[in-house]
């Protein structure tokens, strides 16, 4: 079994490689492709544009060429897996789709932490399609503030500012929060006990391309 993942951020790799055992994954199934060009592209172009999405669907499709699976770890790019995966042989899967898809299940209010704007509207997109089934009530919202400092390299910050985020959201209701994006998986272990742990899209991600790997 052979999954490619492809992020954009360099320090999503030790993330998803940690998923990997949390699932059973054999050492030497997952394979990193790391194209932080395209999420910098779109971060000056305010967002997903038609040039960047094709440059993307390119991308997972020639990694799909030596791959039992391919997954795309970036919620910007996000909605290039759907395109990708209409011409592959091999399953593509949308981590974050993945993410919304567990997230909406048990109804009620879903609130999605995003730190980079870029992602906020196909984030928003995604989630709320995905509640349309179950009557979930989704909220997006920006950290303010924790993208400069992921760009920084201010790692224990940029978490800090995460987890005091998810703390706000679950005072404000939230019978689910979410991070949006894998660089924010660590901040989940700075939250109290007495709170749930936010939903986060590795470990799902990795385990749906198994099933689809077994499926197809």
């Amino acid at each position: 079994m052979k999954i490619v993942c492809l992020h954009t951020a360099e320090s999503n790799v030790t993330i998803y490689e940690d998923a990997a055992k949390q699932v059973g994954l054999p050492a030497d199934a997952l394979r990193h492709h790391v194209r932080a060009d395209l999420l910098f592209t779109a971060e000056r172009a305010g967002g997903l544009t038609p040039n960047i999405e094709a440059q993307t669907v390119a991308v997972l499709q020639h990694l799909a060429q030596d791959a039992d699976a391919v997954l795309l770890n970036c919620s910007t790019l996000g909605p290039a897996a759907s395109l990708a995966a209409g011409s592959s042989d091999v399953p593509i899967v949308r981590a974050d789709g993945v993410l919304a898809e567990k997230a909406v299940k048990a109804g009620g209010k879903v609130t999605v932490l995003c730190t980079t704007e870029t992602t906020i509207a196909p984030t928003t997109r995604l989630f709320e399609e995905a509640a349309k089934t179950t009557g979930a009530k989704i909220e997006v919202r920006l950290i303010d503030g924790a993208w400069v400092l992921f760009r920084a390299g201010e790692q224990e910050a940029y978490l800090a500012r995460i987890a005091e985020a998810a703390e706000v959201a679950y005072r404000e209701g939230a019978k689910t929060v979410v991070f949006a994006q894998a660089s924010m998986t660590g901040a989940a272990a700075l939250l109290g006990d007495k709170l749930a742990r936010p939903m986060n899209g590795p470990a799902a991600a990795l385990e749906a391309a198994m099933t689809a790997i077994a499926a197809s």
